[in-house]
């Protein structure tokens, strides 16, 4: 099989990537010298990536059913992936002088396991997970060297989806006060509810509570991405649906109200499948069950045009 990655000026950079199945997530490392792909044959592979060269170097098995997704941790904390599959389990494994192990296991799901995050790394080497049981959990690595974890009952009838805010509020660039002060954690879910919700971790409690409820679309929710966000005064939020459709939620300010639009007026061809922000936060790409992959900017009158398309042809 072979994994078709876009670049933001919409090339294509083809990897053969020796799965002998299907590959449903490939994933670039912070420095984009890493490639892991997840693949329907239980196997994550990750290859040594220069330029339009790519060189397997390792094969991770463990997984006793289809993986989903993978997710880089920051560099920080060293060479960290994390990956989560069909068989309900969440691994995460680390390469130390060129070995790769599995250093955490979790088992708190009782359903398929579709989408792992890491929290940005200003707020700890944190992972959250969701799975087709209705739950969100939260792994944080603790100073002792243990995993914490918090469940959370997200979406009653299954999760699909989950990506993290970033850790600075936004607005507080333009604002007074410790940078530090301004940190917080929250992520939003997509859930099979027809719905996204948006959590935030209290500190006082150890806990994490609904902040609110993002309400328009007419199917499940297969994808949610917050946007990066250097402390400008507006959030943004993606989230794309069974029911063809991807909407743009802003919120000028931390206690301001989610407001939504579509992305284009026209429905698209399929179901979308996946939304996700260029490191800048002002591209967006469109992946679609047509196999095309759009991406789409901001104009200064707050539309949003297409400025780049990619289609599989294989």
């Amino acid at each position: 099989m072979t994994a078709v990655l876009p670049s933001a000026a919409g090339r294509q950079h083809t990897i053969e990537t020796q799965h002998e199945d299907m590959i449903h997530d490939a994933q670039l490392d912070y420095f984009a010298r890493r490639l892991a792909t997840a693949s329907s044959d239980k196997s994550i592979k990750i290859f040594d990536v220069d330029g339009d060269q790519h060189r397997l170097v390792e094969t991770l098995r463990g997984h006793e059913g289809p993986v989903w997704q993978v997710a880089w941790a920051h560099p920080k904390f060293g060479n960290i992936l994390a990956s989560c599959s069909y068989d309900n389990r969440v691994f995460i494994w680390k390469e130390q002088n060129g070995v790769w192990s599995k250093i955490k296991e979790y088992t708190g799901h009782t359903a398929s396991v579709n989408s792992v995050a890491w929290a940005p790394h200003e707020v700890g080497p944190i992972l959250a997970c969701a799975s087709s049981d209705g739950k969100v959990s939260v792994l944080n690595y603790k100073d002792d060297g243990n995993w914490r974890s918090n469940l959370i009952d997200a979406h009653a009838i299954g999760c699909n989806a989950v990506s993290w805010a970033p850790a600075t509020i936004a607005g507080s660039l333009i604002g007074a006060g410790n940078v530090d002060a301004n940190r917080i954690k929250r992520f939003a879910s997509a859930g099979c509810d027809n719905t996204a919700k948006i959590w935030k971790y209290i500190e006082e409690t150890s806990t994490w509570e609904q902040e609110s409820v993002l309400d328009g679309h007419s199917d499940w929710v297969r994808d949610v991405a917050w946007a990066p966000n250097i402390g400008l005064p507006k959030n943004y939020i993606a989230t794309c649906s069974q029911d063809k459709s991807v909407l743009i939620w802003t919120q000028e300010g931390p206690q301001a109200e989610w407001i939504k639009k579509p992305l284009t007026a026209e429905k698209f061809a399929d179901v979308v499948w996946r939304v996700s922000w260029s490191l800048s936060g002002n591209i967006l790409a469109v992946s679609c069950g047509d196999n095309k992959i759009t991406l789409w900017k901001e104009t200064l009158k707050g539309d949003w045009t297409c400025i780049s398309e990619v289609e599989d042809s294989a």
